[in-house]
């Protein structure tokens, strides 16, 4: 270095001559920084390109994930869609049964079990709201939907158990309840509060009706029951008593035969005795009485014509 100037020897080989080069300080430095900066350029664009690279492949993935999402979110819809229409099969069969049980039938708008109120929030709370409100829009929109459905779901599964209760309570008390003849035979004597009794020969109540039949003629329980009497009764004979619940009592006087034990459940069309003349009777026939909570009532009243016994 001579003053202020480099001196740069340059040799390619050993034939070839030498190059000398003299710079001076100040271009040097100027070379220097202009490599420099040149360097920091190419590492700077790399960094960019790279960064650039990677944000548009995670810009990539995002639209893919949230392309996906709404798909799912769209079949989704979809299915609580036809979930709805099922319920509105479900709701119609509800009815019906509702009808059947005695009921009275939802109220359509207590039915529609919309749902409300700051509980749900809204949609602008939702932290997605300001990334996406189209998009939360719709999540909120099917949650709505949805919390909807469960509550009409619930309502009508609630509604179902209550029609079955009542139409196994109302079948209970019809098959419980007398009403067929419980022999064949011809009505001889009805149920009257004064009739002249055929033996004692004045007028004494008559509790029950008299169907005439020969000895040996099935007598048929007229209701479900358990047997609470089967035996010898004074008056009546041999006699069986049915219990049937809900207050319903009936009773089989003059048999000349007892098919049935006290504790037997029994249900209706069964054979419990034999007709016969046992007791206070003048001729083979079936003594028979209906009691409502105690109370004797016309067994006539209760026997349904033919066509319509079960």
């Amino acid at each position: 270095m001579a003053g202020d100037r480099w001196t740069f020897l340059v040799m390619r080989g050993q034939d070839d001559p030498v190059q000398q080069y003299s710079l001076s300080t100040r271009t040097l430095r100027a070379g220097v920084w202009a490599l420099g900066m040149a360097a920091i350029a190419v590492v700077a664009s790399t960094l960019i390109l790279g960064t650039s690279s990677v944000t548009r492949v995670k810009s990539q993935n995002l639209e893919t994930r949230n392309d996906a999402l709404e798909t799912e979110l769209a079949e989704f819809q979809e299915r609580i869609q036809t979930l709805g229409s099922t319920l509105d099969r479900v709701a119609s069969n509800d009815a019906q049964f509702r009808i059947l049980a005695g009921l009275k039938i939802i109220d359509p708008d207590v039915l529609e079990a919309g749902v409300g109120g700051p509980g749900l929030g809204l949609p602008e709370t939702s932290p997605l709201w300001t990334v996406d409100s189209v998009t939360t829009k719709s999540i909120f929109a099917t949650s709505y939907d949805l919390s909807a459905l469960e509550r009409r779901a619930q309502l009508l599964s609630e509604s179902l158990v209550e029609a079955m209760d009542s139409l196994l309570a109302h079948r209970d008390q019809l098959e419980s309840t007398p009403s067929i003849l419980p022999t064949r035979g011809w009505l001889s004597s009805g149920f009257s509060k004064a009739r002249i009794h055929p033996v004692h020969n004045r007028p004494l109540p008559h509790q029950g009706i008299d169907v005439s039949a020969p000895t040996g003629t099935p007598i048929f329980a007229s209701a479900k029951g358990r047997v609470i009497q089967s035996g010898w009764v004074v008056g009546y004979g041999l006699t069986v008593e049915v219990d049937h619940g809900f207050g319903f009592t009936t009773l089989y006087g003059h048999a000349s035969k007892l098919i049935v034990a006290v504790g037997d459940e029994v249900t209706r069309g069964d054979v419990i005795a034999q007709v016969g003349s046992t007791g206070t009777a003048t001729a083979p026939n079936l003594h028979y009485e209906v009691k409502m909570n105690g109370v004797a009532q016309d067994p006539s009243l209760f026997i349904l014509p033919d066509y319509i016994r079960n």
